[in-house]
């Protein structure tokens, strides 16, 4: 699934897009980065709450290559710069982490386990 219909779904708006067009398949929802570090993931979006610098380097360390955060999180300038150096898309949204997992779950995207 691509960065626009992922953003459809999830009522968002997207802060930074990857400069490669990309297409999903697999999901984690987490606002424990310790849990997302367990796993080199493909492809995959992770979905959080946690709004920080420290959840992009955790993106760039498991290769993920799109943080959706959930709540209306803010994303910072600090947060964009790293998401343009790591090539990694960011979008925010209003939903909440259950809802977003659920939606795109609904539409194909796989869970990672």
């Amino acid at each position: 699934m691509n960065l626009y219909k992922i953003n459809e779904l999830v009522k968002g708006t997207i802060c930074r897009e990857c400069s490669t067009p990309q297409e999903f398949t697999c999901a984690f929802a987490s606002d424990l980065m310790s849990d997302v570090l367990r796993f080199h993931m493909e492809k995959t979006i992770l979905i959080t709450g946690l709004s920080t610098v420290q959840t992009l380097r955790t993106a760039e360390m498991s290769n993920i290559e799109c943080i959706i955060f959930a709540r209306d999180k803010k994303v910072t300038d600090e947060m964009i710069k790293l998401a343009v150096e790591n090539n990694i898309s960011l979008i925010t949204t209003p939903l909440t982490l259950f809802e977003v997992s659920g939606r795109l779950y609904s539409s194909g995207i796989k869970p990672i386990f």
